[in-house]
């Protein structure tokens, strides 16, 4: 077992009561975990230490190249008070390839699971409970070399902090209306979007300010080549059932690998649901949506779990989807992974992890 030093905070903050809302990613714990790397050192000195701002040079590499990796995942409280973690072995292995692809040194496995599940055994207390709650963990990188010139840091930080969270849309489990980006791009093969990097959502935060000022949640984003086949939308994987097929677009280099999409996908196949991942393109979309041949459409992420989409937009064409209502296979996915997380529900082996 990894050595980490643990330094509890004196002024312990005051937790939300259960009525309380929890507005996502607003309230944050008392503690944190931190380590630090060196070229030629290595990760040293991991800790868990109170909450509190960092000190950074005004020229850090992170500030100025954006070399920076960051991950979500979620711990759950059962019934009988047991902590969960959902599948944090694929958080990890994804951490690490995005670390590959942005020159970021790599987290050793037990770095990363003891530093996560240490720090979230301390701050137990702070998991909701109330339905559609959890604690949110969000471990990530960033370059600290204090140096102005285009080149991998030698210097990093890892960190962990955790927030206690709501339902990520404030529909909660309403369908949500998608805007479908016809001017921005976000990522391209090559690029960065398959990583989870800052980079990727600060090139959609134009398209993100457009979509809300025209009344929708998200932008579900065209390929930068083509512009005509579907990616992903902002915060999730998507997905569309149509004509009892369950069709997400394929990882081609420039789509975020979900957790949640690849337990979707799993999920499906065990119920013997057709699945395809394969390249849909928005004329298909607009086709099979005018047609009512798109049966459903949904999102999944890790924030969001499932999300139900009621309605998407390309241009001027307004497309509802499946009468604005939950779908069957949207529904039945949400409630066995939300049953996996919350140990209702026995899933696939590895899928929950406890934290003792």
């Amino acid at each position: 077992m990894l050595n980490i030093r643990i330094e509890k905070t004196t002024c312990p903050k005051t937790k939300p009561g259960k009525d309380d809302p929890l507005v996502f990613g607003t309230i944050f714990t008392d503690h944190m975990f931190e380590v630090d790397y060196e070229e030629g050192k290595g990760w040293y000195d991991p800790r868990i230490v109170p909450y509190h701002p960092l000190s950074l040079d005004p020229s850090s590499m992170v500030f100025h190249y954006g070399q920076t990796m960051f991950e979500g995942l979620k711990a759950y409280k059962t019934e009988d008070g047991r902590v969960l973690l959902f599948r944090p072995d694929k958080n990890w292995e994804r951490a690490n390839r995005s670390n590959k692809r942005l020159c970021i040194p790599e987290i050793p496995r037990e770095l990363f699971m003891e530093g996560l599940t240490q720090l979230v055994k301390l701050e137990k207390d702070w998991i909701p409970t109330k339905p559609g709650t959890s604690l949110y963990i969000r471990p990530f990188v960033i370059a600290t070399d204090p140096f102005l010139g285009v080149r991998p840091s030698h210097t990093y930080k890892f960190m962990i902090i955790t927030c206690p969270v709501g339902a990520y849309y404030e529909s909660g489990l309403d369908p949500v209306k998608i805007w479908i980006e016809d001017d921005y791009v976000r990522a391209v093969r090559g690029g960065i979007g398959e990583a989870k990097t800052g980079g990727n959502y600060a090139a959609s935060l134009a398209s993100q300010v457009k979509a809300h000022e025209e009344g929708y949640a998200q932008v579900l984003w065209l390929d930068g080549v083509h512009r005509k086949y579907i990616e992903e939308v902002g915060a999730m994987n998507i997905f569309f059932k149509i004509n009892g097929v369950v069709v997400t677009p394929e990882l081609n280099g420039s789509i975020l690998p979900g957790v949640t999409r690849d337990s979707a996908i799993e999920l499906c196949k065990e119920w013997g649901i057709p699945v395809e991942e394969r390249k849909i393109s928005v004329d298909e979309v607009i086709k099979t949506a005018e047609s009512g041949e798109m049966e459903e459409c949904f999102g999944t992420g890790t924030a969001a779990v499932v999300s139900p989409v009621g309605e998407l937009r390309y241009e001027n064409e307004v497309m509802p989807i499946g009468g604005n209502k939950i779908g069957e296979v949207t529904q039945r996915i949400y409630d066995t992974i939300t049953g996996i997380q919350l140990g209702k529900i026995k899933g696939p082996e590895g899928w929950s992890v406890e934290v003792k």
